[in-house]
């Protein structure tokens, strides 16, 4: 991370970290550096360290020194995809024979990594309750050289304390790795809390216009940064620079943008624990969440998403996603626009039947920051028989 940023504070960080003049025009606006190689001033004569742009890129690399800023970490890491990033984390710690303790609420694509792809490789993995200190203890082996976190969690919203964790992972001698996509580096900095590795699907908040498909790892640690530096190198899965300059571009509204989800998400929260259909909502800004003290102890606010299961079973929650209209029944999440959806169907069908299977009954919302008065009619009519 360069050192030039005097302030600290988040919302001027997202707009000037990574983000310098360019040099030949002064555009404020870094350049989308489409280029695949770079003229050498002599064999090994490199200008600025370029050379050839899967190895590293300028628009890339202003991207990256601005997610190191803002998780307050010591390397920044952008990948082609969320699950690209994990990939090159996880073949970067891990051997064959290695062990991984995952949650046991886990975006679906997480877990059809471990369990269908890093399993054939060797690597063992076991499921915990990650908002349970204690379950994590209990589920680590001699083996286990990584501990792997989402909180908030996807799909049911479950809430981990990251410096408990931290701690039970440090102790173990385990690394501790946190996906932070639902909250974002502004509504929570992992890394301040103990943990070693941030993950992040760029897809989604930090783009936050659904215009993208990126992913991101950041580092506590240098030298750990410089390993997984290379492996991006060797494995190739980088982020483009147009992709680079798209998501750069949403990290400086990201603070304004997850004001608004985390107050809209709350109202629609709120009205969904008084709707006769509704038989639980799933936001840890509720009171009655179980991770709500945790939840607010380790984050600004309570971001935007929510999870509700609807009376009536699978079937009654399908056709509440299919009446909605302001609500956009798609996979993803994280944009300005509402999104909802049916995880048991959609983006979970991967952990059916397994420890992470989600209720069938269950609804995921992207809240996003239309009108909430809007979103709340929409889900009223989507709820009525």
């Amino acid at each position: 991370m360069s050192d030039t940023h005097i302030s600290q504070h988040f919302e001027t960080l997202a707009i000037h970290a990574g983000n310098t003049a360019d040099p030949l025009t002064g555009a404020v606006v870094p350049p989308i550096y489409q280029v695949s190689t770079y003229k050498q001033d002599g064999v090994g004569g490199l200008r600025g360290g370029y050379e050839y742009s899967r190895s590293a890129n300028p628009t890339r690399t202003a991207l990256e020194e601005n997610l190191a800023a803002l998780e307050g970490g010591r390397r920044g890491l952008a990948f082609a995809s969320g699950l690209a990033a994990e990939d090159c984390l996880l073949r970067t710690l891990l051997s064959p024979g290695d062990h991984v303790v995952i949650p046991n609420d886990a975006y679906g694509g997480t877990f059809r990594l471990f369990a269908k792809v890093v399993a054939r490789w060797g690597v063992e993995w076991s499921v915990a309750d990650t908002s349970d200190p204690a379950a994590v203890r209990a589920a680590i082996t001699p083996k286990t050289k990584a501990v792997w976190v989402e909180t908030p969690s996807n799909p049911l919203l479950g809430i981990t304390d990251i410096a408990a964790v931290a701690q039970v992972s440090r102790d173990a001698g385990a690394k501790l790795v946190v996906d932070n996509t639902f909250a974002t580096p502004y509504l929570q900095q992992p890394l301040s809390l103990g943990a070693d590795v941030v993950v992040h699907s760029l897809t989604k908040y930090m783009g936050g216009h659904s215009d993208v498909v990126g992913g991101a790892l950041v580092t506590a640690d240098e030298t750990l940064g410089e390993e997984l530096a290379y492996h991006q190198n060797a494995m190739g899965a980088v982020a483009g620079p147009f992709d680079s300059w798209l998501v750069l571009r949403g990290a400086k509204t990201l603070s304004v943008r997850m004001d608004r989800h985390s107050e809209n998400a709350t109202k629609v929260a709120d009205m969904l624990t008084r709707h006769a259909r509704v038989t639980q909502v799933l936001y840890p800004g509720l009171e009655d969440h179980p991770g709500h003290e945790v939840a607010a102890k380790q984050m600004r606010s309570f971001g935007g998403m929510v999870s509700f299961r609807v009376e009536g079973g699978e079937e009654a929650a399908v056709e509440v996603c299919n009446r909605a209209k302001i609500f956009t029944l798609g996979e993803s999440l994280g944009g300005v626009e509402s999104l909802i959806e049916h995880p048991g169907r959609m983006t979970h069908a991967s952990v059916a039947g397994s420890a992470l299977e989600v209720p069938a009954d269950l609804v995921r919302l992207s809240v996003g920051i239309e009108n909430v008065d809007d979103l709340l009619e929409d889900l009223q009519q989507a709820l009525t028989k």
